[in-house]
């Protein structure tokens, strides 16, 4: 697909998840909207998959660490055909599958159940060293939030998926600077994040995460190197394109208006 199409389709599942959130009155939506060009790029343009054949063991695997921000993986696997549209509304609801966190259990084309922070890096590496272990030729990609990266076990991994050389491993940091209690830089800082993942041995790369071009360049960069994880460090900003929730933490948590729900669509309906 072409760079305009899918930033188009990443600002459909922005305001996806806008309303989303507003039917099941709760949810994340803040670190949606940092992660959504990345989502895009991945789901429609990049992952091999088969919608209806959910569980191909040849598809690429997908791990959203950061699992509070599941209504942008649901509005993704709706768009792409897993299940239908109007199952986005059931989000948080006793009889819906879609959940607070994501579930593979219940949700066509999850791969894994996260939520529990941290883990998601140690998880896409045991899927990555699995599919190796069975001769699939794939890649797995996991996406981690920044405050996420404070947790121990993201270096555990990072130190394994090195000594394992795990080249079908791509790891994309949101760097939106915002965990749920306030800033990284004033909380617990791991700053400049990407030093760190280059002293565990892995490829590093530092983009805009909201440019879809430079996305799209930094995963076949990655795809290059096939004894090296990689690391692709975003720059991003919590609650892109969505104006009263842009770089605003109070939106990591929270529910939009109906009047805040028109104003995200007007704010988008030039750019989807």
């Amino acid at each position: 697909m072409t760079v305009d199409e899918l930033s188009r389709i990443a600002n459909r599942l922005r305001l996806d998840v806008v309303e989303t959130v507003h039917a099941a009155g709760d949810g994340h939506p803040g670190p949606c909207m940092s992660i959504a060009d990345i989502m895009s790029v991945l789901f429609f343009d990049e992952m091999k998959l088969d919608p209806q054949n959910p569980r191909w063991n040849e598809r690429d695997r997908f791990v959203l660490s950061k699992g509070h921000a599941c209504p942008i993986l649901y509005a993704a696997l709706a768009r792409k055909g897993y299940f239908p549209l109007e199952e986005l509304k059931g989000l948080r609801s006793l009889d819906s599958f879609l959940q607070g966190h994501p579930d593979m259990n219940k949700i066509p084309g999850v791969d894994t159940v996260s939520g529990s922070l941290g883990n998601g890096v140690a998880i896409g590496l045991g899927m990555a060293q699995g599919c190796k272990m069975q001769g699939i030729e794939n890649y797995v990609y996991v996406i981690v939030g920044d405050g996420e990266e404070e947790e121990g076990i993201i270096w555990e991994a990072a130190m394994a998926a090195a000594k394992m050389k795990a080249g079908n491993l791509i790891v994309f940091a949101d760097l939106n600077n915002h965990q749920s209690g306030g800033k990284v830089t004033e909380l617990s800082s791991l700053y400049p994040v990407q030093d760190k993942w280059e002293a565990f041995h892995w490829h590093v790369q530092s983009i805009d995460g909201h440019d879809v071009a430079a996305i799209k360049e930094a995963i076949a960069q990655a795809k290059k190197l096939t004894d090296r994880p990689s690391l692709i460090a975003c720059k991003t900003l919590k609650g892109k394109n969505i104006p009263y929730m842009e770089d605003n933490n109070a939106w990591h948590k929270r529910v939009p208006t109906e009047e805040e729900v028109e104003l995200a669509r007007e704010a988008l309906k030039d750019k989807m």
